[in-house]
């Protein structure tokens, strides 16, 4: 992002990154929020993000590990008595009330779904030398966002296995989202719930700008509603 400040707390329309998704979730039927942050800013977003902006459905804010899936194992562990968990990424602003009612829907079904979206592309796949190899068929891409949703008995389930693996010297490939985990370490299949193309992660500055045209577009959307 080319910023001292991290994406999730940079300015969006007036308010952190992070405040948006915060908002959807604390309006929403879900029970309760733990957010999981770097240790270092345990406190800031307790007092300016949690406090400042009232969401009493934040029970508690933790500190993750060094690595994705370590730091929601912390969030997983600071909800106990939960039946179900939604994993949301604190850089997807734009998250709606209907994909999180769809997603625990679908949870509650299928134990195991992530919101996606078809890709628009065409994808290649390279060697080691930067050439094009193959090419999947489009039709059967989808782009996986987030929130990601387990029955949380089956997500314990995943990482009781692989820290068991990990601690009999088991060589597991590298663990790039939530999903993942379930899909190598138990039999459940992850079933994909389509979302928005909106839904977008703030990765590079060119996100936040088309993330503020969107929230704009909200924005005039709802005055004119109002109006009407």
């Amino acid at each position: 992002m080319h910023s001292e400040i991290p994406k999730q707390y940079m300015d969006l329309c007036g308010y952190p990154v992070i405040y948006y998704s915060l908002k959807v979730f604390g309006e929403s039927p879900v029970d309760d929020i733990i957010l999981v942050t770097g240790a270092q800013d345990l406190e800031f977003c307790r007092r300016d993000i949690v406090e400042k902006y009232g969401f009493s459905k934040v029970k508690a804010v933790v500190a993750g590990g060094s690595e994705r899936y370590l730091s929601v194992y912390e969030g997983l562990k600071a909800a106990p008595e939960t039946d179900y968990v939604l994993i949301h990424d604190g850089a997807r602003p734009l998250i709606d009330a209907d994909a999180i009612q769809r997603s625990m829907d679908t949870v509650e079904k299928d134990m195991a779904c992530v919101l996606a979206v078809p890709v628009k592309d065409t994808i290649k796949i390279a060697d080691g030398n930067g050439f094009a190899d193959t090419t999947p068929d489009r039709s059967r891409l989808w782009a996986v966002q987030t929130p990601q949703s387990f029955s949380a008995a089956l997500l314990k389930e995943a990482y009781q296995k692989m820290f068991a693996a990990k601690a009999d010297g088991k060589v597991l490939p590298a663990i790039t989202d939530d999903a993942m985990l379930v899909e190598q370490m138990t039999s459940c299949r992850v079933r994909l719930v389509e979302g928005n193309y909106t839904n977008l992660k703030i990765t590079t500055p060119e996100d936040l700008l088309i993330a503020q045209a969107f929230l704009e577009s909200r924005k005039n959307l709802e005055k004119s509603e109002i109006t009407a």
